[in-house]
Parts: C-alpha cells; sequence; structure tokens
C-alpha cells in the first residue's frame, strides 16, 4: 500500500486518538508522549503541510504502528 499524502496536523490527531498526548511542542517540532507500562514512547512530529515519506515511515515506527494500520486510520 503506498502512503498518503498528510500533513503534520492530521498525523498528530491521529496519535491523540491512538493514546499520545501532547507534552511540548518546540519551533514547528510537536512531542508526543505515551505510556505503556513502565516504558515511554516518544514520537516528534513536524508541523509542515506534507510530510516527507521517509519522515513519515521513522514516526509510524516510533509510533509502534504498522503502515498498513496507520493507512486504515487515517482515511
Amino acid at each position: 500500500m503506498k502512503l498518503p499524502l498528510v500533513s503534520g496536523n492530521a498525523v498528530i490527531k491521529l496519535l491523540q486518538r491512538e493514546g499520545f498526548a501532547v507534552v511540548r511542542q518546540r519551533g514547528s517540532h510537536v512531542s508526543l508522549h505515551k505510556k505503556i507500562n513502565e516504558k515511554t514512547m516518544l514520537v516528534v512530529v513536524p508541523l509542515k503541510d506534507e510530510i516527507k515519506k521517509g519522515t513519515l515511515l521513522s514516526i509510524i515506527r516510533q509510533a509502534g504502528m504498522t503502515r498498513e494500520e496507520f493507512i486504515n486510520k487515517i482515511k
């Protein structure tokens, strides 16, 4: 499946639905955290109109999702 072109705001909204919380913003980058048991997952999302493919794949990986999960949830 091909990754869609998505904005940083759309990715942040999706991650918030998945249980991530915005903890801070520094410039054009937003940090989101999610606690799972003893571990804290950290994802940093740039606030761009279109996130590049490699950056989006990295965000998906950091969030502990598969490419297919992300594509199905972003629609």
